[in-house]
């Protein structure tokens, strides 16, 4: 589902990213370790198709990572660090707004059933710069939900989720994986990738060495 061969990332002098190899399966949640500018979002960025490698090659679903950029991003969603929403536009607008560009159009059961799940759908009319940081993030994944990807792509995805929000996430992982989706998160949280993680690696200086999960060390993780 995602294959990298030699990936590598340079901005001006910089090397972010240094001969990433790594493959995922479908059904595998694969966890990415490591400290602050290890370049774990860098290679979300670059698997997204936001980002062009300096160096190697990548597919997704068995396509081409340069050439079949298109194709890729409607099978694929990445939920960033930041949840990308329209602070004058409330749920359902955000909602509407960024699944049409996906070519998606929900029913408003649809759009509904979603909200509730996420367990802000009292809040459906309301303009998202009234949410809170928690609010905004549990949005962020009711669109997910209603794209319904075959990757995703998670960046530090438990910040701003409480004890609730963080059980409706991994749930809503727990799902994809079952249906055999693929999913790839970069995060500091152990605790709460654990129950969720099928693999896991360490970035460090943009080199990824992969590991077992129950042999992370805590310095490993900041």
């Amino acid at each position: 589902m995602i294959a990298c061969h030699g990936i590598g990332k340079t901005y001006g002098h910089f090397q972010v990213l240094r001969d990433v190899n790594l493959a995922i399966a479908e059904g595998e949640c694969f966890a990415l370790f490591g400290p602050n500018g290890s370049g774990k979002t860098t290679l979300l960025k670059v698997l997204a198709t936001l980002e062009r490698p300096s160096t190697g090659h990548f597919e997704i679903l068995g396509m081409h990572g340069l050439k079949d950029k298109e194709a890729i991003r409607a099978n694929l969603m990445f939920l960033a660090h930041g949840t990308h929403l329209y602070d004058e536009l409330n749920a359902r607008e955000n909602l509407a707004f960024a699944l049409a560009l996906r070519g998606h159009h929900p029913t408003d059961r649809d759009v509904k059933r979603a909200l509730d799940r996420v367990t802000i759908g009292a809040f459906a009319d309301m303009k998202v710069r009234h949410y809170s940081a928690g609010m905004k993030k549990r949005l962020a994944l009711a669109k997910t939900m209603l794209a319904n990807p075959k990757i995703l792509l998670l960046d530090e995805p438990f910040t701003a989720l409480d004890t609730a929000g963080t059980e409706i996430l991994r749930e809503y992982v727990r799902e994809r994986l079952s249906d055999n989706g693929t999913v790839l998160l970069s995060t500091h949280d152990y605790d709460k990738t654990r129950p969720i993680a099928s693999r896991a690696g360490i970035l460090r200086h943009g080199a990824l060495q992969e590991t077992a999960i129950e042999e992370l060390q805590s310095d490993d993780l900041v």
